[in-house]
C-alpha cells in the first residue's frame, strides 16, 4: 500500500498545486484558490449547458499514440462524476466512475441480505458477480450478473451504507484491482473517486482533486432532489455530509486525500462550464507540452 503524503495546514497534501480560477481560465498555480461567486441563475442556466459539453465536437482529442490516465478526486458533492464525464467526452477518453463500483456492491449486500459484518461474504459475493461495465452506453453502465445496476445504485438505502461497505479493505483490494484492470483495457481514461490519485493510480499523468464547502455540497444536493420532485431536510442533509466526510477520511484503507502531486480545484463558486474548462485546459497544456 502506498505511504501517503501528510497534510500542511491548509489541509492539502504537501506539494499540492491549487489553481487560480478567473472566469473560465486556469492560470499559474498559487497559494489559494480564488472562488467566482455565480449567482443562482447562473448555475441553473449553466446545467442547461452540460448535454451541449458532452456533444462538443469542435475540439481536437488529445493525441492517439499515448495513453492517458487523468484522475479526479474529491468529497461526495463537488459533481466529480457529471465533470469527469463531459471532461472525458471533451478530451475524447473513456470515463470511469469508481464510486458506481462501490455504491453496486452497497446494493449487492442489501438486495442479497448479506450480512453487513461478514466481509469475506460481500467480498465473496461481488466477485461472483461480476461486476464489469458496458462501454456501448454513455455514460457507461455497471452491471451485476449481466444485469444493469444504475438506477438502484443512487436509491437513498445504498447510499446510506456505501460509505462503510467502500472502507472494507478487502473490497478495496478486489476493486482496485478490477479498476487497474480496467485501465489496461482502456489506456486512454478519465477515472474519478476517492483514492484514484493517491492509490489506484499513483504516476496518473494528471491529477486533480475537486473541492467545496460541505455548505455548498449540501445546497447543490438539495437542489437535485427538488428538481426531482422531493422535499429535503437541508439541515439532515448537511450531517449526512459531514458524517461522510469524516467517514471517507479516516478510514484505514484507501481514505480520502489530497494527492501531494494532485491540483486541486475549489468549485465552490464555480459553475459546471467553468470547472470543466479549467480541468481541459489544464490537460491539454500538460500533455500536449510534455
Amino acid at each position: 500500500m502506498q505511504e501517503l503524503a501528510p497534510e500542511d495546514s491548509t489541509g492539502l497534501a504537501q506539494g499540492a498545486a491549487v489553481l487560480d480560477v478567473q472566469g473560465s481560465r486556469a492560470r499559474t498555480p498559487v497559494k489559494s484558490a480564488v472562488r467566482v461567486d455565480i449567482p443562482p441563475e447562473g448555475r441553473a442556466a449553466d446545467r442547461s449547458g452540460q448535454r451541449a459539453c458532452l456533444q462538443s465536437s469542435d475540439r481536437d482529442v488529445l493525441p492517439h499514440d499515448r495513453p492517458i490516465i487523468v484522475t479526479i478526486d474529491g468529497p461526495a458533492g463537488t459533481g466529480k462524476s457529471s465533470v469527469a464525464r463531459t471532461l472525458a467526452a471533451r478530451l475524447g477518453l473513456d470515463f470511469l466512475d469508481t464510486g458506481s463500483m462501490y455504491r453496486a456492491a452497497a446494493a449487492i449486500v442489501i438486495d442479497r441480505k448479506v450480512n453487513r459484518d461478514d466481509h469475506a461474504a460481500i467480498v465473496a459475493s461481488v466477485r461472483d458477480a461480476d461486476l464489469h461495465f458496458d462501454w456501448s452506453t454513455d455514460p457507461p453502465q455497471i452491471l451485476a450478473w449481466d444485469r444493469a445496476l444504475n438506477g438502484r445504485i443512487r436509491d437513498a438505502d445504498v447510499t446510506a451504507i456505501v460509505s462503510p461497505i467502500a472502507g472494507i479493505a478487502l473490497l478495496r483490494e478486489l476493486m482496485v484491482a478490477r479498476q487497474r484492470e480496467i485501465a489496461r483495457q482502456h489506456p486512454r481514461l478519465v477515472s474519478e473517486g476517492r483514492d484514484q490519485g493517491s492509490i489506484v493510480f499513483p504516476h496518473a499523468a494528471i491529477k486533480f482533486y475537486l473541492d467545496a464547502t460541505a455548505k455548498v455540497r449540501c445546497s447543490r444536493r438539495a437542489e437535485q432532489l427538488r428538481a426531482a420532485g422531493q422535499h429535503p431536510d437541508e439541515a439532515a442533509l448537511l450531517r449526512e455530509i459531514v458524517e461522510r466526510d469524516l467517514s471517507d477520511s479516516t478510514r484505514e484503507v484507501g481514505p480520502l486525500v489530497c494527492p501531494m502531486d494532485a491540483t486541486r480545484v475549489d468549485t465552490s463558486g464555480l459553475t459546471f462550464e467553468q470547472v470543466v474548462t479549467t480541468l481541459e485546459q489544464h490537460v491539454r497544456d500538460s500533455i500536449l507540452s510534455s
